[in-house]
């Protein structure tokens, strides 16, 4: 599964870099320019689940499109050997010298042992913990900062939301997913403070029985809007659907599934980071060691808004999400308490993504109804 649990301390410390930048390690084994390059994605789950997986396989998609480019995937590939075997296949088989394998559980033991096997080979992992003293220079990592698209998210579920009770189905209490739940029902409360955002944890990444069930239990209690983070929104968007609740997605664009529910969501646009590390295999640079990015660099993006989405909640949104983008916006400042009552960010105190403290989110904010 997706399993993108952060740990920002280890990944500070060990690329000696702060947010949004990159690495470049020396590679003097690692291939030169290429006139022509073969590119492998691996998928944890199939590319089409309008989610996790769909927003590295549109990542994909746009890389088809580009001269000199060879693109191969495969979906569906556990956290096993077998990814280890898939890995292996794509460079000894295709001739692939650059490989995105994209969840988290790839990336130790199995990226970690294909790459020593292979050092002429680059390797691409979403969200994995790399650190200069611990991994080889042909791998490395890539992430973004979605929950700023999850306030954006937030701020549109208050302006639609008549209950004042908002729903968010998570997977796992990791930091990640803490930060995304926190970000929502901050900007939904940014537009009325009365309003409350009830969280049911699944207990996994993929269960859409109890998502299903999770979503009709929600609905039965008031809540009119709802999000979440799981690897695929599919059956949370169409089970709110059809209880006649309105949506906010996440990972993908899920307006397809629903289009009379779906307000806007928050999206990974991967292209970006992707991009970045074909163009240095494709020129000989260095192998980017360790990416990151938000709104404003352009690794999320948000869905277009609904037609049931006012004009007043539109412009709203759109003066927050300028401000991300000039990097004039920090979700998460004081005075903040958490849903105990506890002041977890002083006043005062403003935390950029960077910020080391945000590594640690260990608690609900005020609003949240739900423990863990």
């Amino acid at each position: 599964m997706q399993k993108s649990l952060w740990n920002r301390r280890e990944w500070l410390l060990g690329s000696g870099s702060l947010g949004a930048g990159l690495l470049a390690g020396g590679l003097p084994g690692l291939a030169g320019a290429q006139t022509s390059l073969t590119v492998g994605f691996i998928y944890v789950g199939p590319k089409d689940d309008y989610g996790y997986n769909q927003a590295h396989a549109e990542s994909a998609a746009a890389l088809k499109k580009m001269p000199g480019i060879k693109v191969i995937e495969e979906e569906s590939v556990p956290e096993t050997q077998a990814v280890q075997k898939t890995m292996q296949g794509m460079i000894s088989q295709d001739g692939a010298t650059l490989l995105f394998p994209t969840s988290y559980g790839y990336f130790d033991p199995h990226i970690l042992a294909i790459a020593a096997k292979n050092p002429n080979v680059r390797f691409a992992h979403c969200g994995g913990l790399w650190s200069k003293d611990k991994h080889p220079l042909n791998t490395g990592s890539y992430f973004g900062y979605i929950d700023e698209g999850q306030y954006l998210n937030g701020v549109i579920a208050g302006h639609m939301t008549k209950s004042k009770k908002l729903g968010f189905i998570a997977a796992k209490p990791i930091p990640q997913v803490l930060a995304n739940i926190n970000a929502f029902t901050l900007g939904a409360r940014s537009v009325n403070p009365a309003i409350t955002t009830t969280v049911i944890f699944t207990g996994d990444w993929s269960l859409p029985v109890k998502e299903a069930e999770a979503t009709n239990s929600l609905a039965d209690q008031g809540v009119d809007v709802f999000t979440m983070h799981v690897d695929s929104p599919k059956v949370i968007v169409e089970t709110a659907a059809k209880k006649g609740k309105f949506v906010c997605g996440y990972h993908a664009n899920q307006a397809k599934l629903a289009p009379q529910a779906y307000l806007t969501g928050a999206e990974w646009n991967w292209i970006t980071a992707v991009n970045t590390m074909v163009d240095a295999a494709k020129t000989g640079k260095p192998h980017p060691n360790f990416i990151r990015g938000g709104l404003k660099d352009g690794f999320i993006k948000t869905s277009p808004y609904g037609s049931m989405v006012p004009e007043a909640a539109r412009k709203n949104a759109d003066a927050v999400k300028a401000k991300m983008v000039k990097g004039e916006f920090s979700i998460f400042a004081g005075e903040l308490k958490d849903n105990t009552g506890k002041v977890v960010i002083p006043k005062g105190a403003a935390f950029k993504q960077t910020a080391i403290e945000l590594e640690s989110m260990n608690y609900l904010v005020e609003g949240v109804i739900g423990k863990f």
